[in-house]
């Protein structure tokens, strides 16, 4: 057997990811608690804030901001909603015959599954380690497994590796759909009962099969999302390691006293919050006792006969509406003859479609799947991590990546809406409403942004007065908003993730605007190989909030010993620290810009086992 090409990864193959976070009835019930006393404190201050607070002199700015205020409210709820309970699908054991998992179907053939590598422009040395990680799945009894590298860059390299590790190669002429277009192929010249997707650098583990095929003993269940977990994610340095390593064993004490005064202190510890713990174990999770965790492409595992009748009654509903819109001009006679002509002729032009063809083909099928109304799928998230990949670790693969996911909602958001649509329970609606809500939120977080500035600057307030009764109304809705989004979220400290929600307002800007143009959502396919250039232009908004933020407050601070009378103290230390608050957010992602992944693997080694040993010198 070809021994495997090293990459950076390779100092990171031991690597386990972590259990599902356990769930405890206790601390969610003081979640439900906290969060609705928020909920109800903060509708108290947004009346408030309406009815009793607003700035008669700048009336507009005052409108402006307490606007966004109410547009960050309806994401809390939102929010709440999403995070109220976890109900797990209890899981059960592995299918054993073929007629457990596929209706009306006979036990003379095995399980059939087939495993989808797409792959574009990766390299294919890379895309070997997915490969065998794939054709070592394991199951109990026998299984019709057969893997099938998906590429769409059509190269002869690949194709040699694929033949080498004695696996299917399915290529086509064109990359018309993209991922979708190349899923859509490949389904075609397949036929597993299910089909599991993976991305070139997904690894799954043996156990893949074992512990999600189950699920589908349900008939109604179409597909089972498990998490993605990025295992090259770095770690970090304590700083004692770090001072020890550069400077010595003094400074490694030094360091070591200082972390004892305010807690450990990490270096390089991932800086683009990609741990996705945030997202699937508290986000997806809990959407799924809703029938509502979406699908992500990589690490699902798909039934065929669901994907398949959902596209023949999209193709149906398209050919429908096409004839409809025709027929609307003739005559009454003669739109029956027309209509069935028409659809035969559409019939013909137009393409079938498993997976939507759109730049986010998950979340889009996911859709068309919860609404089918005749149907009504479901969908399970499966909360054990079943498989490793990588991830982006340079500012310009993790922009493209956030832009693409910003994008492709927006896109269905604005041009597609499903949330007025037959077919979705409420609560559906609330869950997918809540994703799409999240992505729009840059259009007040640049008010936000640009408030605090501006009273600093120009000495406007949004409100009519820094008052008693405003802290009073503000202070307690911020207090158990913040303790209960802690209990919300236990075991997840998602503080950074918070702030880099502030930072990225660009990236969402960009695609809202992009999809408001009506240009196509383009991108390069993320790079599975760390990138050392530091594409800079990415971060140019957030240098210019965190200039503009330093001019606003060394100008107050000079206009408070110019002019001490007029100034007010209170809406000074307000939106100064707003101000703050806002550009500290905007120095993480400029941080991560700049911030360069060790090559060196002896180091990697070194600092894994320093933070499993808990040794720094």
């Amino acid at each position: 057997m070809r021994p495997l090409k090293e990459f950076y990864f390779s100092a990171f193959e031991e690597r386990q990811p972590n259990a599902p976070l356990p769930h405890c009835r206790k601390i969610e019930f003081i979640w439900q608690v906290l969060a609705s006393c928020a909920v109800a404190l903060g509708a108290w201050y947004l009346s408030w804030r309406w009815l009793h607070s607003l700035n008669m002199d700048n009336l507009w700015f005052s409108v402006l901001v307490v606007s966004a205020e109410t547009c960050a409210f309806i994401g809390l709820l939102l929010f709440v909603h999403n995070l109220w309970s976890i109900n797990d699908t209890p899981q059960t054991p592995p299918p054993k015959k073929r007629s457990e998992v596929v209706p009306n179907a006979t036990d003379e053939l095995p399980i059939s599954v087939d495993v989808f590598l797409p792959t574009y422009n990766e390299d294919p040395e890379l895309t070997r380690y997915s490969i065998r990680d794939a054709k070592n799945i394991s199951y109990a009894t026998p299984l019709d497994l057969r893997v099938h590298v998906l590429d769409d860059g059509n190269r002869s390299e690949m194709k040699r590796v694929a033949e080498e590790e004695g696996v299917n190669y399915i290529t086509r002429a064109n990359n018309l759909g993209y991922k979708a277009g190349n899923l859509r192929n490949a389904m075609e010249q397949t036929y597993g009962d299910f089909i599991v997707i993976l991305d070139s650098d997904t690894r799954p583990f043996t156990t893949l099969l074992t512990h999600t095929l189950g699920y589908f003993r349900d008939p109604d269940v179409a597909w089972v999302q498990t998490p993605q977990w990025f295992y090259d994610i770095p770690q970090g340095r304590p700083l004692s390691w770090e001072w020890g390593h550069k400077y010595g064993r003094m400074w490694a004490l030094a360091a070591k006293g200082f972390e004892k005064c305010i807690g450990h202190i990490w270096v390089g510890r991932d800086p683009f919050v990609n741990d996705t713990t945030m997202f699937y174990d508290i986000i997806q999770r809990r959407r799924n006792g809703a029938n509502a965790s979406f699908c992500c492409g990589a690490g699902s595992i798909h039934r065929r006969e669901a994907i398949m009748e959902v596209a023949l009654k999209d193709f149906a509903d398209c050919i429908d509406k096409h004839a409809a819109r025709y027929c609307s001009l003739a005559d009454k006679e003669d739109q029956l003859v027309l209509n069935r002509k028409l659809k035969q002729a559409f019939s013909l032009t137009t393409e079938l479609t498993p997976y939507k063809f759109h730049v986010s083909e998950d979340i889009y099928t996911s859709i068309l799947l919860h609404r089918d109304t005749n149907r009504q799928w479901k969908s399970v998230y499966h909360p054990g991590v079943e498989s490793k990949m990588l991830s982006p670790l340079d500012i310009q693969s993790w922009a493209m990546q956030r832009f693409k996911y910003a994008g492709g909602s927006i896109d269905i958001l604005f041009n597609d809406c499903p949330l007025f649509r037959a077919g979705l329970t409420m609560r559906q609606r609330l869950m997918y409403g809540a994703t799409f809500w999240s992505y729009l939120s840059a259009l007040w977080t640049i008010v936000f942004i640009a408030a605090p500035l501006m009273a600093l600057l120009f000495r406007i307030s949004p409100i009519d007065a820094y008052s008693v009764e405003f802290f009073a109304h503000l202070l307690p809705f911020l207090v158990l908003h913040e303790l209960a989004a802690m209990f919300g979220t236990w075991g997840v400290d998602n503080r950074q993730g918070k702030m880099l929600s502030i930072a990225f307002f660009s990236l969402n800007l960009r695609a809202i605007w992009t999809v408001l143009c009506g240009k196509e959502i383009r991108f390069k396919v993320t790079p599975k190989e760390r990138v050392e250039d530091r594409h800079l232009q990415v971060i140019y908004p957030q240098i210019i909030v965190v200039i503009l933020t330093a001019i606003a407050l060394l100008f107050a601070i000079f206009n408070v010993f110019l002019d001490p009378e007029h100034t007010d103290m209170g809406m000074l230390v307000v939106n100064g620290f707003w101000a703050f608050y806002n550009a500290y957010a905007m120095t993480i992602l400029i941080n991560a810009a700049f911030w360069t992944p060790h090559r060196d693997h002896a180091m990697a080694l070194d600092v894994e086992n320093c933070i499993t040993k808990g040794s720094v010198v």
